[in-house]
């Protein structure tokens, strides 16, 4: 059976990992020349080092392999959300009880950057605010340290 599994994301999330690809392609370039300019050089320490360029080309290869791998599936959020009902790419506008607001865009775990505002609907939080409507009270954490917050807006 061949499910591809379709990434959906922001224009944002698209750019900024479409620039991450384009900085791992650069260090990639970077770290095969510095590879290539190791191999001239035939002493333990220049072996040691190239051993360590080896595996950090290794690293960027593979973390490139799979943004390559994600972008390939990527597609844009639809440009029509329902605006009565979070879900994934909506922005929310939250208040909790002591009436501080806070808002949030609803993303797929691939850009979510809580920091930034992005937080993943696969996330206690994000989980939680999903098929939510206006008004609703959203609970999410434990047992031992319940949060909640009132959805206020969604755009």
């Amino acid at each position: 059976m061949n499910t591809t599994y379709v990434t959906l994301l922001s224009k944002k999330g698209m750019k900024e990992l479409k620039k991450s690809i384009a900085t791992l392609e650069h260090r990639q370039k970077h770290t095969i020349a510095e590879l290539r300019d190791l191999d001239k050089i035939d002493n333990h320490d220049q072996r040691l080092s190239r051993i360590e360029k080896l595996a950090q080309l290794e690293t960027i290869e593979a973390e490139l392999d799979d943004k390559r791998k994600i972008v390939s599936t990527a597609r844009l959020y639809p440009r029509k959300r329902d605006a009565f009902k979070v879900a994934l790419g909506s922005v929310v506008d939250l208040i909790d009880a002591s009436g501080r607001m806070v808002s949030y865009t609803i993303v797929d775990s691939v850009e979510a950057n809580p920091s930034d505002g992005r937080i993943s609907a696969n996330s206690p939080l994000g989980q939680s605010l999903i098929g939510k409507t206006i008004k609703d009270t959203v609970e999410w954490g434990s047992h031992l340290r319940p949060m909640s917050m009132q959805l206020i807006a969604i755009k």
